[in-house]
């Protein structure tokens, strides 16, 4: 486990890395024509910039995809980690696929280059499994907060649910704004909308989109003892904030400020409120009743639910 906790560590820092290196290229380069043809004077710039434009998105949201599927599987086991990344890669996809074919459930937009490979020549490959890295890191922190309180399983599973959508659609306040109106966008929008160029449906379609194949997740995750990692939230703590920081600022280089207060009050803050509650407190339902309630001191290993 000492292995896989170190690859996770180095997958992570991999996966920051990457965001720092596109920030640079998105707002440092490609706004600046007389420094970008500077540097596509040499052939080692020009070999960077192709590298950067064809394969750096790709690049970090593998590595964030990487970082969490090993934590998931050594702290809460393979049933688990497949019974969540499986739905969510899957019905992420098919709502991706069936938004830029009809325009439901986000509206009509599609994606352009620098993503990676489109499935059906419509999605981003990429784009299901920061789906699946972004709602794992955002469900599990709130489900292991909400173990901490008083209140009934199946409400603290809803909740889960409810909160672990709304931190996911949050970091989606931020990004989406900015993405789409980059220097070189990502995707661009057909249907514009009154939230900076977007249609407020979108964010309908996120919350929707999270609540579905997290109540999938959450309804697998019944079929077998589930162990929390209260204490070992560190990692999706660290993607969740760091993929926030990287819509921030590229928001802050767009201009483009009130979603970031936005996705501040309704993403990070429930994400680190949650997060320090399961650091320091659990209580367990005992054998998945709220007949018993037992306490457990912080010094326990995790939560079975």
């Amino acid at each position: 486990m000492k292995q896989l906790h170190n690859a996770e560590n180095s997958l992570l820092i991999g996966h920051i890395l990457s965001m720092v290196f596109g920030l640079a290229g998105i707002i440092l380069v490609l706004p600046n024509s007389e420094f970008l043809a500077k540097l596509t004077q040499f052939e080692w710039g020009q070999t960077i910039f192709g590298w950067s434009m064809a394969s750096g998105g790709v690049m970090y949201m593998l590595l964030g995809t990487l970082a969490v599927a090993f934590y998931a599987y050594r702290t809460i086991g393979k049933w688990h980690w497949l019974s969540f990344m499986l739905p969510a890669i899957a019905l992420s996809l098919g709502s991706e696929l069936l938004g830029t074919s009809t325009g439901f459930p986000f509206g009509h937009y599609r994606y352009l280059s620098g993503l990676g490979y489109k499935i059906a020549g419509l999605v981003p490959f990429t784009i299901p499994l920061s789906w699946f890295y972004l709602g794992f890191s955002a469900y599990i922190i709130a489900r292991a907060g909400l173990q901490a309180l008083k209140m009934k399983s199946w409400l603290r599973q809803v909740l889960a649910i409810a909160f672990g959508s709304l931190c996911l659609t949050s970091w989606d306040f931020v990004l989406d704004p900015a993405m789409s109106q980059a220097a070189i966008p990502f995707w661009v929008w057909d249907q514009p909308g009154a939230f900076f160029g977007m249609p407020y449906q979108n964010f309908a379609g996120w919350l929707g989109t999270g609540i579905v194949f997290m109540t999938v997740a959450a309804l697998l995750w019944r079929i077998k003892p589930l162990l929390l990692p209260y204490r070992d939230l560190g990692l999706p703590l660290a993607i969740y904030l760091s993929n926030f920081a990287f819509a921030t600022v590229l928001s802050w280089a767009a201009g483009i400020y009130p979603p970031i207060f936005l996705g501040l009050v309704f993403g990070v803050l429930p994400v680190l409120v949650f997060y320090q509650i399961a650091k320091n407190q659990v209580i367990v339902p005992v054998n998945q009743t709220e007949l018993t309630i037992t306490k457990v001191p912080v010094t326990s290993v995790g939560v079975i639910e």
